[in-house]
């Protein structure tokens, strides 16, 4: 508490000599910052378990994934990253997608990423994904593999089928 009394006066003291002197009102005021605080002292996003994936870059052509670059489409259920065949939206099937069909649990969601824009996606597989009890979202792919961190973070089962940022259709 005295940290913040101290520094609310400070505020007061410049505010008070700002408004004497006819300062320009351009010029930042002090910062009410602590000079410690125990926030500093957590990171949040390094601080995941080695077994996790954890989607740290993307690229026009990839991801960097734990620390390692891949090149192309990844598909991701739990934490098993695997190549997945298409390159770009249109050749999203439900053939392309048919693991979903055997894969025990059932992810609570699919995270379709669509390249660099969300994009339409067909109503056929639309209903194919919804038959296999997921939801779908279709977002651009750099959102996808940032809520795809934040779900596996969770604990929660969630998929995700990213096509590289650099797609554009």
């Amino acid at each position: 508490m005295a940290v913040r009394e101290k520094a609310t006066a400070t505020l007061m003291r410049a505010i008070t000599k700002r408004t004497t002197n006819h300062m320009p009102s351009n010029q930042p005021l002090p910062s009410l910052r602590r000079a410690f605080s125990l926030y500093d002292q957590i990171n949040l996003i390094n601080n995941v378990p080695e077994d996790q994936l954890r989607f740290q870059q993307f690229t026009d052509t990839g991801f960097r994934v734990n620390g390692v670059h891949y090149e192309g489409s990844w598909l991701c259920v739990g934490n098993l990253l695997m190549s997945w065949q298409p390159k770009n939206l249109s050749e999203v099937t439900p053939e392309s997608l048919s693991i979903f069909q055997t894969v025990r649990p059932v992810p609570e969601i699919l995270l379709l990423g669509c390249g660099k824009y969300i994009q339409p996606v067909n109503p056929e597989l639309c209903a194919f994904i919804h038959s296999t009890g997921m939801k779908l979202e279709a977002i651009d792919s750099r959102n996808a593999a940032s809520t795809y961190n934040i779900l596996n973070e969770e604990g929660r089962i969630v998929a995700a089928a990213l096509l590289p940022y650099g797609i554009e259709s």
